[in-house]
């Protein structure tokens, strides 16, 4: 028969074996479960709020939530790729038009002089040959299908993701506090650390969250500001364009902003696509590594170069995800710390006295 010793070796190695292959099991959608979490923990406090309006049916008011969190993504987003595709419509339909009538070099004579030299030069130097042609157009027609069937792909990963993240975000807010009980069980901290930790990831997760929508916010509205000085056709479709942008670390608000410049220079508007090219490095582009970090620091009680520095690090490290997973894992080490010297500092327990010895001989 196995000793204890020899039984406790293969009780670990199952259980490290058994968090490897949950952990092959959770990676698919580890970014969509953490986002879930991070989501479930900003909105707790609604969630009971209306849960205790709703008398005790916390299924309802979880739904309800993700309803709201649904229809706060669809309609922006519905509104915005309604009024893109009308505008290509558009844009299509003109140019098609153009080109019957006109033909090609109508339409070109249409365009700019910035465009319309180049464009000029392109047109001769295009293949002459039927055969030739038919071969290029083929080759450029392959490429076409590739990047949709890619577009179609990435988009179809994201639609996956989404539908995960909201479906795990249903269930921490009806079991979200089963499960801090349950970690709080299980886990080999002393009583009330667990919560402390969590309660400071949730701390800093509802910062960098409310820092982020807000500082799109400001940059949209800066933004905003720029068009209407710089006469840009459709500026709240612009300004909307632009918080929307601002909301994704990757691109930033000032990209919108420099498109629009680059639209006004093709229309032949030299000097206000300046203006919007310096007001989109120097005013939007600069809100963003100014009002984040002072927005986010009053949350999380740390200082403002250490959120500045925790977001751009987390952002190079993990990607878009790093903009919470930076901020989280400094939280986490400053709260390891602050445990610590606590803990140092706390006299320690006196021991228990002896049980009293019984006078009976």
């Amino acid at each position: 028969m196995a000793s204890d010793r020899v039984a406790q070796r293969v009780f670990t190695g199952l259980i490290l074996l058994s968090l490897f292959l949950l952990c092959l099991v959770i990676r698919p959608f580890a970014e969509a479960f953490f986002l879930a979490a991070v989501l479930a923990g900003t909105f707790s406090g609604l969630h009971r709020w209306l849960t205790r309006k709703l008398r005790g049916h916390d299924h309802v008011s979880a739904g309800l939530i993700c309803a709201a969190f649904v229809l706060a993504l669809l309609i922006p987003l519905g509104g915005l790729t309604a009024f893109l595709v009308s505008e290509i419509s558009e844009g299509a339909r003109f140019i098609g038009q153009t080109v019957q009538h006109e033909g090609l070099q109508g339409l070109v004579d249409r365009l700019p002089a910035i465009l319309r030299a180049p464009l000029e030069k392109m047109l001769e130097q295009l293949p002459v040959e039927q055969q030739s042609l038919n071969r290029t157009l083929q080759q450029q027609g392959a490429a076409a299908a590739k990047a949709v069937t890619g577009a179609v792909a990435a988009t179809g990963t994201l639609a996956l993701q989404t539908a995960m993240m909201l479906i795990a975000f249903f269930f921490f807010l009806t079991d979200g506090d089963r499960l801090v009980r349950w970690l709080e069980s299980v886990s080999p901290l002393r009583p009330g650390q667990t919560q402390e930790l969590l309660r400071e990831f949730r701390a800093t997760s509802v910062s960098v969250l409310v820092s982020s929508v807000a500082t799109a916010g400001v940059q949209a509205g800066a933004a905003l500001v720029g068009y209407l000085i710089g006469g840009v056709p459709a500026p709240l479709f612009f300004a909307g364009l632009t918080f929307f942008f601002a909301l994704i670390p990757a691109v930033g608000a000032a990209v919108v902003v420099l498109a629009a410049a680059l639209l006004m220079l093709l229309s032949g508007h030299a000097w206000t696509a300046l203006f919007l090219t310096i007001w989109g490095v120097a005013v939007v582009g600069v809100v963003d590594n100014i009002v984040k970090p002072l927005l986010a620091r009053k949350g999380m009680n740390q200082h403002g170069a250490i959120v500045f520095f925790a977001l751009l690090g987390g952002l190079a490290a993990f990607g878009a995800v790093g903009l919470l997973l930076g901020p989280l894992i400094v939280a986490f080490f400053l709260t390891l710390v602050r445990i610590a010297q606590r803990d140092e500092r706390a006299p320690p327990r006196a021991s228990p006295p002896p049980p009293a010895a019984s006078g009976r001989g």
